[in-house]
């Protein structure tokens, strides 16, 4: 098996990350997907010092207070049992800050390489300078052509919407809402179809496929899937072809079947969701961030053009707002104009020549 590959793609106001390979290759399928944007960073991984600043036996650990004003919470499984308050403890954050909610941390901080073997591809000079300081040179190779070839494109294009086709017809939809995660396995042209053995096969790869959206999604919490074509009687019989996928990602588990036959599924929340970073339907902020990557891409294949940028004004307010981007883009294409068009619907969004 070839080792992984990572991608690194970053743009102004953000930086994508890709994991072709893995325990589930089939081609260069994509595995894991991370969408960062540095101005406002999630900081799972991230070392604190920070002070203990209130137990909470009920709870089960400590409230702890970081820097910039932030409340951390510290279990004492993780290593707050035995600490006083004052005391000051190096931790990472384990999950990251929800619903109002500061961020889990752990205590000591253990070295972490889920891919140690894998090598690494960036299009952008800073970022693979501080690869190659943390992993070493021989690790990191710096793309002169973008980092994302039209697949992976693709691949991240379909996280941003909450329809995934499935290969052999049909289709998943994700349905997040507050208290769950309710996903459809639509038959497409087989539904209402007789063929028992069809409906099986069409099921149990959509099951599949259903697992890794949530794993390349983030999702969490309470999660229920249901099943199209099989008497409920039946749609038991598939939970055991679930494991090696559940075996994949150590933070999701079966819980077993409704019974309504929906299959209930729970997932730890460690990253942010990408629905709740990018917006579901796309923010103003992701449609922008999005016309801000083309247009670099349009810089670069045209040289000396002065380029504007043709946006919504509630995009071009986004654009502003959000600490970097337009300097970024400033920078990597030369200026930009911006021009607010209160007509341009979202997807319109494009940088162009003047």
């Amino acid at each position: 098996m070839a080792a992984p590959l990572i991608l690194v793609s970053v743009s102004p106001g953000e930086q994508r990350t890709a994991l072709l390979g893995g325990d589930l290759i089939d081609g260069d399928r994509l595995e894991a997907a991370f969408i960062e944007r540095p101005a406002r960073p999630e900081g799972v991984g991230d070392l604190h010092i920070a002070r203990l600043s209130a137990r909470a036996p009920a709870m089960g650990g400590a409230f702890l207070a970081m820097a910039g004003g932030e409340t951390g919470f510290l279990p004492d499984s993780e290593g707050a049992k035995g600490r006083t308050e004052g005391e000051w403890l190096r931790v990472a954050v384990t999950r990251a800050a929800q619903g109002g909610k500061g961020p889990r941390l752990a205590a000591p901080p253990g070295p972490e390489a889920q891919h140690p073997d894998a090598t690494l591809r960036t299009d952008h000079p800073a970022t693979a300078a501080r690869l190659r300081a943390a992993l070493g040179a021989a690790r990191v190779s710096l793309s002169t052509a973008p980092a994302f070839d039209e697949a992976v494109e693709e691949a991240f294009e379909t996280l941003s919407g909450m329809a995934v086709p499935l290969p052999g017809g049909g289709r998943l939809t994700l349905h997040p809402t507050p208290a769950l995660l309710a996903i459809d396995i639509d038959a497409g042209a087989a539904a209402g179809g007789r063929d028992a053995a069809a409906h099986r096969t069409l099921n149990a790869a959509a099951l599949a496929e259903a697992l890794r959206q949530i794993r390349l999604r983030h999702l969490a919490g309470a999660i229920l899937i249901d099943m199209a074509g099989m008497p409920i009687a039946r749609r038991r019989d598939l939970l055991p072809g679930l494991q090696p996928h559940l075996a994949a990602d150590p933070h999701l588990r079966l819980v077993g079947m409704t019974g309504l036959g929906l299959i209930e599924l729970q997932r730890r929340r460690v990253h942010t969701p990408l629905h709740e970073v990018l917006g579901d339907p796309p923010s103003p902020l992701t449609r922008g961030l999005l016309a801000l990557r083309r247009g670099v891409r349009e810089a670069a294949a045209r040289p000396g053009a002065r380029l504007a940028l043709t946006a919504h004004p509630a995009v071009l307010a986004a654009l502003r707002d959000w600490p970097g981007a337009l300097e970024e883009f400033t920078r990597a294409a030369g200026p930009l104009s911006l021009r607010a068009d209160p007509l341009c619907l979202p997807g319109q969004e494009h940088v162009h020549a003047e």
